[in-house]
């Protein structure tokens, strides 16, 4: 008799832990969703700041950040956030990233005028592999390296070409430092021509970083999704825009 209690008991314990388990694997996907550390790079070297997509991408950016900041539209809820400028005056230039406390508790117009005012037009080379070795250090410092990593820069994606073939100096971007650096880590382009864009895709040597790529000429039509006297809260248009252009869930390549 002693035993057919036991035998009941380990039972319903067992049963107890199995409920549990299902109870967790059916919780809302936003509950279990681990908080994003976002990292935004600002190119302002002369090619891209000449172009005509410069403005309208410190626009797009500063709606970006209010809305990963305020989680509308369902984009991923913030572990942290930093923002720095792509390049310097010359190669290999560290730059200082300004933390998610800047932004904090700012309006779209607000963070508009932190990111101009950050980023005076100085800087002559666009360095990407500085920046991404910036990345991986800040991480490491902040111990950041078991949240999900997405890099979104507004750019027009052209490396410093020097005297290289255009080719070779897409193959010289580093993206090492970012490879083992978090389980998911992905580097959102934007801005770029259609042409630098496949270059990333094909000839930016990468293994597990996810790289996604969208055109200038897509990327202007956010203002499009927006509706005039609607707060931003309720721009159920835009923010579906952002997710399925710009926050696209990425495949990891295959090998």
């Amino acid at each position: 008799m002693r035993q057919k209690y036991k035998n009941l008991f380990l039972w319903s314990v067992g049963l107890a832990l199995l409920l549990m388990i299902c109870a967790a694997c059916n919780m809302p996907s936003g509950q279990r969703k681990p908080r994003l550390v976002l990292f935004v790079g600002v190119d302002v070297s002369g090619s891209f700041r000449n172009s005509p997509y410069y403005n309208d991408a410190i626009a797009f950016l500063s709606h970006y950040i209010y809305g990963h900041l305020n989680e509308l539209g369902g984009m991923s809820r913030l572990r942290n956030l930093f923002v720095g400028s792509i390049g310097g005056t010359s190669t290999d230039e560290p730059k200082a990233f300004h933390p998610i406390h800047d932004l904090e508790d700012k309006d779209v117009t607000q963070i508009e005028e932190e990111l101009r005012k950050w980023f005076p037009p100085e800087d002559i080379i666009t360095d990407f592999n500085a920046f991404f070795e910036e990345v991986s250090q800040v991480t490491k410092d902040r111990n950041l390296t078991l949240a999900p990593i997405t890099i979104i820069i507004a750019t027009d994606g052209i490396p410093a070409l020097g005297t290289q073939e255009e080719k070779v100096a897409y193959e010289k971007i580093d993206l090492d430092p970012l490879e083992y650096l978090s389980r998911r880590v992905t580097v959102r382009l934007t801005y770029l021509e259609p042409k630098v864009a496949k270059h990333w895709r094909e000839d930016v040597p990468s293994r597990r970083v996810r790289i996604w790529t969208v055109a200038g000429e897509v990327m202007v039509g956010w203002r499009q999704q927006m509706e005039p006297g609607i707060d931003l809260a309720q721009q159920d248009n835009l923010w579906k825009w952002i997710k399925d252009n710009v926050n696209f869930r990425v495949r990891a390549r295959r090998f």
